[in-house]
């Protein structure tokens, strides 16, 4: 991987928040899908369907344990410094050879100024391994040493 001049750190935060939006819409929209059709089965159907209530609660919480978890990646987003970062901390943009890292929340691959990026969360083990080092530096991860070439 060439080296990279510079990153906007501002695009990639507004990159994940839409996404997140995008995410939280979708959440919101299956939450109140499947819970109109649980109120269809109980108004519709005896007590022998309760199993089937039941599933569909159960994935009613499921769907809110995920948007709550969106939310709360939401949170985090909102109080990232966007500053240039010295050393790999919340908010650095890490190039590696392996690839460019936003340190913010895992929202997967993003595109920015035809970079590929890879937003990955403080808690992840790579974030975890690379976590204070700085610019020529290198950490381990999976038994492999890695180099940081550039931090933003």
């Amino acid at each position: 991987m060439q080296k990279v001049e510079s990153i906007n750190k501002e695009e990639l935060v507004n990159v994940i928040k839409s996404k997140i939006q995008d995410k939280i819409k979708s959440l919101e929209k299956l939450i109140a899908e499947t819970r109109a059709s649980n109120n269809e089965t109980k108004s519709s159907m005896g007590d022998k369907y309760e199993t089937g209530r039941e599933m569909l609660q159960q994935e009613i919480n499921n769907l809110q344990v995920q948007l709550n978890e969106v939310i709360k990646q939401q949170s985090i987003l909102q109080k990232l410094q966007i500053k240039n970062s010295q050393k790999v901390e919340s908010g650095a943009v890490v190039q590696t050879v392996k690839g460019l890292f936003f340190i913010s929340v895992s929202a997967g691959e993003l595109i920015t100024e035809n970079q590929k990026v890879m937003s990955v969360s403080l808690d992840s083990p790579l974030a975890k391994a690379m976590s204070g080092k700085g610019k020529g530096e290198n950490f381990i991860l999976n038994n492999l040493s890695q180099n940081i070439i550039e931090i933003w």
